[in-house]
């Protein structure tokens, strides 16, 4: 004789796939918001590290217009023949005197001296112009295509004479080397994003429209509106 449960095993699966989404939907999502709030901690950590190592960085940043941190860029660490890691960005808004929440990035194919310095890298690209902030309003960036990339100065007594409209500052174990950006891109993570906020929300949302917030970014924030006054 068949059992209730035999009879229907379809509706039995869902319904224990329901339940067990209930039961543990909640904290997973906890988890990933966790995930993302660790990221932009190292965001404020390799901020605060190029404003006490890197004396071009410091006097310039006040021209920013945004600024694409990625604390942790790794070599071919998950992108086959290149670089890549996880970062975020922050955009200047001039009418607060305020910095934006930050919006969840994830940068592609970057080739760097890595040989030089080792396995991984921090990386800042200071936006420089109100073309590129926009170009990075689109889903996917390609660096060097949708707006010019240079990099920032790398000796200590090196001249600023940079014109590109973004300018990246790279630092692998204490040494400062060169990024090339061919084939590389920066695309919005919509899935951080919507961990680190609790719903979907676009790019436009956070930085023009400033729909939503976190309290984990106030310390960055802060310390980026405090280095640019």
């Amino acid at each position: 004789m068949q059992t209730r449960a035999n009879k229907f095993p379809g509706k039995v699966g869902l319904t224990l796939v329901v339940v067990m989404a209930a039961l543990f939907g909640g904290p997973i999502w906890a988890a990933d918001a966790v995930e993302q709030q660790g990221t932009v901690d190292k965001a404020l950590i390799t901020f605060q590290k190029f404003m006490a190592n890197k004396r071009r960085f410091r006097d310039h940043v006040k021209d920013a217009k945004a600024l694409l941190i990625v604390p942790n860029l790794l070599k071919a660490g998950f992108i086959l023949g290149g670089s890549g890691g996880r970062g975020i960005l922050v955009a200047r808004d001039e009418k607060a005197e305020d910095w934006s929440q930050p919006v969840f990035y994830t940068v592609r194919s970057l080739t760097l001296g890595l040989q030089i310095g080792g396995e991984a890298a921090e990386v800042i690209m200071m936006i420089r112009s109100r073309n590129a902030l926009e170009a990075l309003y689109k889903n996917i960036f390609k660096l060097g295509g949708d707006a010019s990339v240079a990099a920032g100065p790398l000796g200590v007594g090196s001249q600023w004479n940079v014109t590109g409209e973004v300018v990246s500052f790279v630092q692998c174990k204490g040494l400062f080397v060169g990024l090339h950006y061919d084939g590389s891109i920066a695309k919005v993570n919509d899935d951080s994003n919507k961990a680190y906020y609790g719903k979907a929300v676009s790019l436009v949302e956070i930085i023009a429209k400033n729909a939503v917030s976190n309290p984990g970014s106030a310390k960055l924030r802060e310390a980026i509106k405090n280095a640019v006054k």
